[in-house]
């Protein structure tokens, strides 16, 4: 597994030919994961989509800490039982972009220094422009990569750009305190994807 984070100043992430390019170019954090499967992408973009972030006990505890910390509403086990990108829709996410079955880009505005937060859907064509004061804009993807018959690279990357320099700020104490935990989730994250992507292989061959 590979990972490519960028600390939190203003950066340009240049990558030619991926959906994420149209929306969030421009950065103040871009945070990339990436692993190999063994299992064809269909099979592993379908996992992913419908992955249950609570069935890892310490990704649970990592939500359980952030709740705790900053109080607000701990959200509840039925919602992440719907799959990740249900879960997040629910949450006032919304699809950017998608190729079926390869590459999906989610995005929405919020302010994640706040105990309860909430997410604002944004129109895709109107993403880039979206300048509302003291917010911050994320993106984030899941892209499965044919590398053969049977074999996957799959990639999770994460952007965020402030809207103006007080979300900026906010943003910056925000993750100096989260920021790990936040990784620590993409950590654990692609590691459970590729065994359960992999037990289904097995079984369906």
């Amino acid at each position: 597994m590979t990972t490519a984070a960028t600390p939190i100043s203003p950066s340009v992430v240049l990558e030619d030919g991926r959906l994420i390019e149209r929306f969030l170019p421009h950065a103040d954090v871009s945070e990339r994961h990436e692993i190999n499967i063994r299992a064809p992408a269909d099979l592993v973009f379908d996992v992913a989509q419908n992955f249950n972030l609570r069935s890892i006990p310490l990704i649970r505890a990592i939500f359980w800490l952030r709740a705790t910390l900053l109080g607000g509403a701990k959200l509840s086990d039925e919602l992440f039982a719907k799959g990740l990108v249900a879960e997040t829709k629910a949450l006032g996410w919304g699809v950017l972009a998608q190729r079926p079955g390869r590459e999906l880009v989610m995005g929405g505005a919020t302010q994640p220094w706040k105990a309860d937060v909430t997410f604002t859907t944004i129109p895709p064509d109107r993403f880039i422009a979206f300048a509302e004061p003291d917010r911050v804009k994320i993106v984030w993807t899941l892209e499965a990569e044919p590398l053969g018959p049977g074999l996957t690279r799959f990639r999770h990357e994460t952007r965020v750009l402030a809207t103006d320099d007080a979300a900026r700020k906010k943003f910056r104490r925000y993750w100096r305190f989260f920021g790990i935990g936040i990784v620590m989730i993409r950590w654990l994250l692609l590691p459970a994807l590729r065994r359960e992507a992999e037990r289904r292989w097995t079984t369906r061959r």
